[in-house]
């Protein structure tokens, strides 16, 4: 017997027995029944976290579960390997960012090999190789053709230090995300993709997705934002052009006592031609990031442009204003302003002295003080001429075909979503397959031309992108008419290579197309794990692109995700971990310590996947000890020679009791972690049943056997979150086929059934005794048992029965 677990040479072993038989390397079977299972892919920053270590688990005990189930399971991995921390790091260390890269690749891949993951690593794609990107620029290309992608003069959130453009996710309180620069806003040219084309099956398609969690739809409900209303004109004095302006409020229309427009807009820049003081706001409104979250808690600032609009109905002048909350990218860069009705408004009226009118009031006749605060709900329309007396739905319709009727506006639908901007001014990226020519202007990049190769071996200032200062890379001939041309030099957004990996795992290989028949195989991913923080971008992205793959006729999948589960984050102390605030595991030096199955273990069985796990110390000793314990009994149980011929007929009570637990436990776990993922009851279970054989004594030949099938229930049920132990303590309980080929146990619904059950015996409805019976006693033997107990006799003793009443499994009442 080796009674001393050693987690280091056992781990080391099922390891090579999984790479020397090539276990987890699967192709495609039309005849099983395929279970793709994948966690979102990681950055190679160069050592895995406690944030990775938990994801990737949950993920490799759902793939291995699935597998145990008779599913053909393929559990890929792969590296998001572009992006800004790759730059960052070699401006630091003087390395090519592509070096710095392949090395953590290297290292973060011996990292998960030691962790056990059941990968199958002959489908790694790296999203920095060429051969992966060079698909993305055929897309890109193709969309291009098709008019899907566009390049225009946008306003940007600008980096000054990483010298770059940021999504307006990656401001956080005004600053960029890497660099904690203040960001400016910058008008610059970037290249669009149309994702507002797809919006509305982006959206109608999330009811199609049961298997999300309705947070993460909701999420991206609101981002994608459908709103009806009505655009319409505002002539502007002593201007040829009218001011355009979307509402979802047409029935406040007769409300609207000024408009503001955009700093970047052509009104404003005129009028700031002739005024300095409306020149320096315009400029202090480019300081201040795009991100709408600022925009909502910032102090609202305007200066009146000393030009006024018309009202379209009423004919009164309403005046311009410059504002800070107004954004140039959003609607037309114009807002009509309606401050009796909309609380913004009426806070910066209040701040400039500027009229609050009263359009419309509670439909319950109540009253309000729209000078105290907007009333904002909808009612009934007052102060509004020939729309008095009309409800929101009766005034949304009128003045929409009073515009419609006069040419002057029209219903609208409109969306929050904006096309997706992919420009990124940085080195480390994709390189944006596009030729600027003379002539011909912006021309695609030829097939027969990709990959546009980034070249690796440059060394990166932090001063722009070094692309822009390499005429070998960028001076080109144009394909169209052959002259002299210039390459692009911005790169892709990194969301893009990200967008489509799950599909490529399908056929890693292909040199001939983006995606081939393996896809058709594979997709949709079945089960897709990884952080709510990517709910919005890149879950919508990936959503998008699958749809653009669709259009192209590279798969028939109209999603990519058929399930999600999103992880909550590892906490120490209460908070993330990370190397700024001092409070990170190194999950390396646990492994060196405990083993990889500890580390596990403690992941699965801290909290529930959805929520936040709170780092304990503690809780990892006390995983380690219950797998001492776990290796120790059944150890113990096989030295004394394993006994298969269980004889379920000839099983005393208590051996029938240990036989239940077993049957019960496996019952719990197959529901915790097949349906209800709860891994962490499901470990809770398992060493309750451990437990039990462990109190359990009977040396007899069937007790033995019954201790067997419960040790070996135990070891089939952990062996998806701890799989190197129980891989050895499999051989260890006599078999001679390795755990990984083996089924998920199945009940046994005749050990679940008891022959007795306990009964509560009242008297004239208190409780005075409890007794066993037979599971199939009829009523009458009940009745005569339950008289007889003792103690129900010293309250009946005496006394007349006027009747007994019996409730079968649950009680027996005797009247007195």
């Amino acid at each position: 017997m080796d009674e001393k677990y050693n987690p280091e040479s056992i781990e080391r072993k099922a390891r090579q027995f999984w790479d020397d038989n090539h276990i987890f390397e699967v192709d495609e079977d039309p005849e099983k029944d395929k279970f793709y299972c994948l966690t979102m892919f990681p950055y190679p920053s160069g050592k895995l976290h406690m944030g990775h270590v938990r994801v990737f688990t949950i993920n490799d005990v759902i793939a291995r579960y699935q597998r145990m189930r008779g599913k053909h399971v393929l559990q890929p991995m792969g590296w998001d390997a572009f992006g800004m921390p790759a730059e960052n790091a070699a401006i630091q260390r003087g390395v090519p960012p592509a070096e710095w890269t392949y090395k953590n690749i290297a290292e973060m891949r011996l990292q998960l090999k030691r962790l056990g993951f059941g990968y199958d690593w002959t489908r790694e794609v790296t999203t920095c190789k060429p051969e992966y990107y060079r698909w993305e620029q055929w897309l890109f290309t193709r969309l291009f053709e098709k008019g899907l992608v566009y390049r225009k003069n946008a306003i940007v959130n600008w980096d000054p230090v990483d010298q770059t453009v940021l999504a307006n996710e990656q401001v956080i309180d005004g600053r960029g995300w890497r660099s904690d620069a203040l960001v400016e806003r910058r008008e610059i040219p970037q290249w669009f993709m149309k994702i507002t084309s797809y919006a509305d099956e982006l959206l109608e398609q999330l009811d199609a997705l049961p298997g999300w969690p309705d947070s993460v739809k909701t999420m991206q409900r609101n981002w994608i934002g459908r709103s009806e209303g009505v655009e319409l004109s505002f002539d502007v004095k002593d201007h040829d052009q009218p001011l355009s302006v979307f509402t979802t409020r047409p029935d406040t229309l007769m409300g609207v006592t000024y408009m503001a427009v955009a700093a970047e807009h052509p009104l404003a820049k005129k009028a700031a031609q002739q005024s300095p003081e409306i020149a320096e706001f315009i400029e202090a409104c480019k300081k201040t990031d795009a991100q709408e979250a600022t925009l909502e808690t910032m102090e609202k600032k305007g200066m009146a442009l000393g030009i006024s609009a018309v009202h379209p109905i009423s004919g009164d002048d309403v005046p311009l204003w410059v504002a800070n909350f107004v954004l140039m990218t959003y609607g037309t860069g114009a807002v009509m302003a309606v401050p009796g009705h909309d609380q913004r408004d009426h806070e910066f009226a209040k701040k400039y002295g500027l009229p609050i009118r009263q359009v419309v009031r509670p439909a319950d006749g109540s009253e309000i003080d729209i000078d105290e605060s907007a009333f904002v709900e909808h009612g009934v329309l007052v102060n509004s001429a020939a729309f008095d007396d009309l409800n929101f739905e009766q005034a949304f319709d009128a003045i929409a075909e009073h515009f419609e009727a006069s040419g002057r506006g029209r219903r609208r639908v409109n969306y929050r979503l904006r096309d997706w901007g992919v420009s990124r001014q940085r080195y480390w990226g994709t390189p944006i397959p596009i030729v600027y020519c003379d002539d011909c202007e912006a021309v695609a990049v030829p097939e027969n031309q990709l990959p546009v190769v980034l070249p690796e071996n440059v060394s990166v200032t932090g001063a722009g992108s070094p692309l822009k200062q390499m005429p070998e890379f960028y001076e080109t001939d144009c394909p169209q008419c052959g002259k002299p041309a210039k390459r692009e030099t911005d790169t892709f957004d990194t969301f893009v290579e990200s967008s489509w990996y799950f599909s490529r795992y399908a056929c890693p290989d292909s040199d001939t197309a983006m995606l081939d028949e393996r896809e058709a195989y594979w997709l949709p991913v079945d089960q897709y794990t990884g952080g709510v923080e990517h709910a919005i971008l890149h879950l919508l992205y990936a959503r998008f692109f699958q749809k653009l793959m669709r259009d192209e006729g590279l798969s028939s999948a109209n999603e990519p995700f058929t399930n999600l589960l999103t992880q909550g984050m590892v906490l120490k102390d209460g908070a993330k971990m990370s190397k700024a605030k001092g409070n990170t595991v190194d999950p390396q030096a646990l492994i060196e310590r405990y083993g990889a199955d500890t580390v596990r273990l403690f992941m699965m069985f801290a909290a529930p996947p959805e929520q936040a796990l709170e780092w304990s110390d503690d809780g990892v000793q006390g995983a380690f000890r219950f797998l001492k314990r776990f290796w120790v009994a059944v150890q113990e149980y096989a030295s004394n020679g394993v006994i298969h011929n269980l004889n379920t007929g000839a099983l005393d009570d208590g051996q029938k009791q240990l036989r239940r637990k077993t049957h019960q436990t496996i019952s719990k776990v197959s529901d915790d972690v097949g349906r209800r993922y709860t891994f962490n009851t499901a470990v809770a279970a398992s060493m309750e049943l451990l437990n039990a054989v462990n109190r359990f004594e009977d040396a007899s030949d069937q007790g033995q056997a019954v201790v067997g099938e419960a040790l070996q229930a135990v070891v089939l049920l952990l062996s998806p979150i701890v799989p190197h132990i129980c891989q050895e303590l499999w051989r260890v309980l006599g078999h001679d086929s390795a755990l990984v080929f083996e089924k998920w146990p199945s009940v046994d619904e005749s050990a679940l059934v008891k022959s007795t059950v306990e009964l509560v015996v009242q008297v004239n409805g208190k409780l005075r005794g409890r007794i066993a019976v037979e599971a199939d006693a009829d009523n009458d033997e009940i009745a005569e048992l339950a008289l007889a107990d003792e103690n129900v006799q010293k309250f009946i003793a005496g006394q007349a029965i006027r009747k007994t009443i019996v409730v079968p499994g649950r009680l027996v009442n005797i009247v007195v």
